[in-house]
């Protein structure tokens, strides 16, 4: 049976998904071919082979899919929420909270999941902060809660400057790499990987209702939208997968911003197809943007957020001019 027009984009996708995946397996100090990644899958291959694939290159790749994946499907529904195309996961502070989590853990000594559990604890603090001073005594806004988030985005940001100004030399480098985005640190892709699935699961049926909303509250509100329990939903939603994704692997910026938009020049405004668009498309760019960072300078490894801004910069800004 043929597959409908609509969901050949996703199919192209999930295809260059695949090939990044196995590009970066392959890639490395010690070349793989696909050959031998099969033959390390269906049980065989040498013990060196086992541990670079299965152990090392493989969980870090599934990483990157993961953080990409859900710091893009975060940003096409923050510009949703916040009816801006140029917001981003990171605009309403989640990252700045997550990083004086992350620091905090470091500078006191700490490794490893507390450090992750330190980022996840921030990023939640931030929301609640954010989510709490817009609303006040009353309701809040998309304009109010983007402001708010600015605000408090910029006290993340001095306390970040503090926490790196107190801290001893021989911390810094880790810390830096971390505020820049770094995959080579990553425990586990799972639990980013579910999180992920479950929440495109959960938007799926709601994108009649997101793009109603995309048109403005009042509208969608006259169409028989719940409006409020609706952004509060996607605010929610939003905030886990940006959380999920920094604890994962720090800052990596532009891929929740350039992702969502290239892809509504491309495949149009339809929630529907570009949640799940967003979710292969920026995981499949992240996996790419991590195997050049660790062949560029290669034995050294670049942080994975260079990479991204490096691409994200010009790519937006090109995006930008077709779009006048």
């Amino acid at each position: 049976m043929p597959i409908s027009s609509p969901y050949k984009p996703l199919l192209s996708l999930a295809l260059a998904g695949v090939l990044a995946a196995v590009l970066s397996v392959s890639i490395g100090s010690t070349a793989m071919g696909v050959d031998d990644i099969l033959r390390v899958i269906a049980g065989s291959g040498t013990e060196l082979q086992k541990t670079l694939i299965l152990e090392l290159r493989l969980p870090r790749t599934l990483s990157a899919f993961a953080t990409g994946g859900l710091l893009a499907v975060a940003g096409a529904l923050m510009q949703v929420l916040l009816r801006n195309p140029l917001a981003d996961p990171y605009v309403l502070g989640l990252s700045g909270g997550a990083a004086v989590g992350a620091l905090l853990a470091m500078l006191a000594g700490t490794a490893g999941f507390l450090v992750s559990g330190s980022a996840f604890a921030g990023a939640m603090l931030a929301t609640l902060l954010v989510f709490g001073l817009a609303h006040g005594s009353g309701s809040w806004t998309p304009s109010r809660l983007l402001l708010t988030g600015v605000v408090v985005a910029a006290g993340w940001g001095a306390i970040i400057t503090l926490i790196l100004s107190m801290t001893p030399a021989s911390r810094l480098p880790g810390m830096l790499y971390w505020l820049m985005g770094d995959l080579s640190h990553a425990a586990t892709p799972w639990p980013g990987l579910v999180i992920l699935l479950v929440v495109c699961l959960v938007v799926f049926p709601l994108g009649r209702a997101l793009n109603v909303l995309a048109r403005g509250s009042l509208q969608a509100a006259a169409l028989g939208v719940s409006v409020r329990p609706l952004e509060w939903s996607i605010y929610l939603m939003a905030s886990l997968l940006t959380a999920t994704a920094v604890t994962m692997a720090g800052s990596v910026g532009f891929v929740g911003l350039v992702v969502p938009h290239m892809l509504r020049l491309v495949l149009g405004n339809d929630q529907r197809l570009i949640l799940p668009a967003c979710a292969l498309a920026g995981g499949t760019l992240l996996v790419l943007a991590d195997t050049l960072a660790r062949v560029v300078i290669a034995p050294e490894q670049l942080p994975v957020g260079v990479i991204t801004a490096l691409i994200g910069v010009p790519t937006f800004l090109y995006l930008l001019y077709r779009s006048r």
